[in-house]
């Protein structure tokens, strides 16, 4: 949803004017956050890519077939593995919880965040607070 940026206002923005609800295929949506990383490493190799998921972790479409749920873990694994940094925030809000996001934030190695605690300005944040560097204003030059 968020372009690569430096500005934790923009990001703040979009977070409160992100929509919420509906179907999304959660690994192709992972995949195409590392794409737009790996695009803005190539471009700017000095980038600090940090990626935030904000999903209650259920997915119901697959890329390849496989169990949605384990294609995710294996595309979070990947992102794991090259070392890129990222935050889960669980927005699971159901007496009942499957504890998903929980599941790929483990394989993402990511730092895990609830919902229920937070709102837009403490998304922001909590990310900061779990960011592996100093996220700092505009003129910071890092990207999240």
């Amino acid at each position: 949803m968020l372009p690569p940026t430096s500005s934790i206002e923009l990001a703040q923005k979009y977070l409160q004017e992100m929509p919420t609800g509906g179907k999304t295929p959660l690994s192709r949506g992972l995949v195409k956050g590392y794409e737009v990383i790996r695009t803005e490493l190539q471009r700017d190799p000095d980038t600090c890519p940090f990626m935030v998921l904000i999903s209650d972790g259920r997915a119901n479409v697959s890329m390849n077939g496989e169990s949605p749920l384990q294609e995710i873990k294996t595309v979070a694994s990947r992102l794991r593995e090259e070392g890129i940094q990222s935050a889960v925030i669980d927005t699971e809000s159901s007496m009942i919880k499957f504890g998903l996001a929980r599941q790929i934030s483990a394989a993402l190695g990511a730092t895990y965040l609830t919902l229920e605690n937070l709102k837009a300005d403490s998304i922001v944040n909590a990310v900061r607070a779990s960011a592996p560097f100093d996220i700092m204003p505009p003129s910071g030059g890092f990207s999240v």
